[in-house]
């Protein structure tokens, strides 16, 4: 319904037609998509979210073992919606608990990977069926990551002190209303949405273009089924970017319209999204550069392989 109705503007009220239809089509279509299923999305989890705390959370990790730790930090990263830079504080409290490093790893890779928005979007652009696979294969990097990083003891490259926090905490409730539940859900969306939504319009916009101008031959030529290298490509460019998945999913939906093996363009997007310069800056300060090395070469090689699953399996 929404496609007809974008098209009736379009088409037969402002009687455009050609690359300029497909650009213009193509812009108001997904913006106002990604922008109905970003609050959609965010406030059910923020909703959810109302029911725990990342203090319990913690509390509940200390009590695992490591590799049960690794699972669970990653499926915590699911509802933290965290880009790659704004999960390390977090990812610092967990050192200073004294949570295995492997596990904290898993957290640090699986929050801007598998968060709320990136999900949303993939959901409403591909579908059900490559958002599990795609939520999947993010799980099985943070865990596998983070467990081999676990496995090197490299606590020795942690450039903070660790010292133990004061007090146990022996029990957390969260005792709200309804309406509190509702409200705070809200401002929560609201606080997201309004940080967001310029990137969903800037990343929509060059992907409008794109979609409209580029050729889907000269995408295909570098990015297709014929580069065996693609992936590794796709990888290598997304690492010194930095972005969420609100302004990279938009490009992606584009690179795979014109040619772009779905695999590769989405091992772009994990690189961008999991891994950027910046978060290596920010690491500096915490991990020793031999830890931030093995951490990027980690996740990148788990990036590369889930490109080219991807790319066999679709």
């Amino acid at each position: 319904m929404w496609k007809e109705s974008v098209d009736y503007l379009t088409i037969d009220i402002l009687g455009l037609t050609g690359s300029v239809n497909d650009a213009i089509n193509f812009f108001i279509y997904d913006v106002f998509k990604i922008w109905f299923l970003l609050i959609t999305i965010i406030f059910a989890v923020s909703y959810l979210r109302t029911f725990f705390n990342t203090e319990y959370v913690r509390a509940y990790l200390q009590g695992k073992s490591e590799f049960t730790g690794n699972i669970l930090a990653a499926l915590f990263g699911i509802i933290t919606p965290f880009c790659s830079c704004s999960a390390i504080p977090l990812f610092l409290g967990f050192i200073q608990a004294r949570i295995p490093l492997g596990v904290t790893f898993s957290f640090l890779i699986s929050s801007p990977l598998n968060n709320e928005i990136a999900i949303a979007l993939l959901f409403g652009i591909f579908g059900w069926k490559i958002t599990a696979i795609y939520i999947g294969f993010g799980l099985l990097v943070a865990i596998l990551g983070g467990y081999a990083i676990g496995r090197m003891n490299m606590e020795k490259y942690v450039l903070i002190d660790v010292t133990p926090m004061e007090g146990e905490l022996e029990e957390v409730k969260i005792n709200l209303t309804q309406s509190k539940r509702v409200n705070e859900s809200w401002e929560y969306t609201r606080d997201i949405f309004f940080k967001i939504w310029f990137y969903v319009l800037i990343g929509v916009g060059i992907g409008a273009l794109i979609h409209g101008y580029v050729p889907a031959d000269f995408i295909a030529s570098y990015a297709g089924a014929g580069n065996p290298f693609a992936v590794v490509v796709a990888v290598i460019m997304g690492i010194p970017m930095y972005s969420n998945a609100a302004g990279v999913m938009p490009l992606v939906e584009v690179l795979t319209s014109k040619g772009m093996l779905l695999g590769t363009a989405l091992a772009f997007m994990m690189a961008v999204t999991a891994l950027s310069l910046p978060e290596a800056m920010i690491l500096k300060r915490i991990l020793h550069i031999k830890l931030i090395a093995l951490f990027f070469g980690i996740v990148g090689f788990g990036i590369i392989c889930i490109g080219y699953i991807f790319n066999a399996i679709l």
